[in-house]
């Protein structure tokens, strides 16, 4: 062997020797990238879950069973940390711009993650392209409630009154909300004059209901059963094309002979949209196993809530279609907040 041939397989072996060698800190780096790094151990410490609304309102209610449940199969206490504001709008926009690490999640709703994309001019994020799903929480078809001392003993009755000069109103828990929107499209299919009185939250609406100031509003099972029961409120509709789990002897609007009326409102478990892949998915298997909790099924159906299964595909063509849907009554009814 010359010289000039050592030479050339020393020089082989030297840029082999060199190749492996960046391979292997290649490999290193990918092993300590910060979503590697994230993912092997997370999480190591409390979630975080941001109800975009009050204490005592129906997200609130389904974040803490959920919150609560989640702490086993993730090994961590989930802590509900309520930021009400704006329609959802504080709250939701806290996560959107937090770290996407999987320790802050929100809990999002048809208003803060369909409506609002149409209601609000300059909306501070964007529902589809800085949130991921994690999980759907289920939906509830809304009540149409009157008075229990209301003459309207039917939607029949109802459409009668609005055709009367005058006409009816109908309360809300404030411009662009579900309920708001539901009494928009109950107004276009029945016809007549309905008056909407928006108020600052639900609960004042409802009490204004049985008090009679407003003729009717459309509100979730959880609040208005127990004063259905009580016999302060009478339902005459559920919002969706089922009936309500919740009160199945009401009838639907649908079935009532508007079979196109169909409004529900829905939860669904949210991250920041740059959460790591791996840490998604611990997120949605922990979240699917709650789910699939014979005791939480129970605890969220008592809430009024229908559970639906569905992969991430699914929920992103879930939140898709509902924008497009509600977006279409947001602009009908010329709600508008800047």
């Amino acid at each position: 062997m010359n010289a000039s041939s050592t030479h050339s397989q020393s020089h082989s072996l030297a840029r082999r020797t060199l190749l492996a060698a960046a391979c292997t800190l290649g490999a290193a780096a990918l092993i300590l990238s910060p979503a590697a790094v994230v993912a092997q151990d997370y999480p190591s410490r409390p979630v975080k879950l941001i109800v975009p609304f009050g204490p005592g309102t129906t997200t609130d209610i389904v974040s803490r069973v959920i919150a609560e449940a989640l702490a086993k199969p993730l090994g961590q206490a989930v802590i509900v940390e309520n930021r009400a504001g704006a329609g959802g709008v504080i709250g939701s926009d806290l996560v959107a711009k937090s770290p996407a690490d999987g320790y802050t999640l929100v809990m999002g709703t048809v208003g803060t993650h369909a409506i609002n994309a149409t209601l609000y001019k300059k909306l501070p994020y964007d529902p589809l392209k800085d949130f991921a799903p994690i999980a759907f929480a289920g939906y509830t078809p809304t009540l149409l409630v009157v008075a229990g001392n209301s003459p309207l003993k039917s939607l029949k009755d109802l459409a009668a009154q609005a055709a009367k000069p005058g006409g009816v109103s109908f309360a809300s828990a404030g411009i662009g909300t579900s309920g708001h929107l539901a009494g928009e499209l109950l107004k276009a299919r029945l016809g007549g004059e309905m008056v909407h009185v928006p108020y600052k939250e639900g609960g004042l609406a409802m009490s204004d209901v049985m008090g009679g100031q407003a003729q009717f509003m459309f509100y979730h099972p959880a609040a208005v059963m127990p004063h259905i029961k009580a016999g302060k409120l009478r339902a005459l509709g559920a919002s969706s094309i089922k009936r309500s789990s919740a009160a199945p002897d009401v009838p639907s609007i649908a079935e009532q002979g508007y079979p196109d009326f169909d409004l529900v409102a829905w939860f669904m478990l949210y991250a920041p949209a740059a959460t790591p892949a791996p840490v998604l998915a611990r997120l949605r298997d922990a979240a699917n196993q709650v789910m699939a909790s014979a005791e939480i099924t129970a605890r969220l159906s008592a809430q009024g809530l229908e559970l639906r299964s569905m992969n991430p595909n699914e929920l992103a063509t879930f939140g898709r279609t509902e924008i497009s849907k509600w977006s279409e009554l947001v602009k009908r009814s010329g709600a508008q907040i800047d």
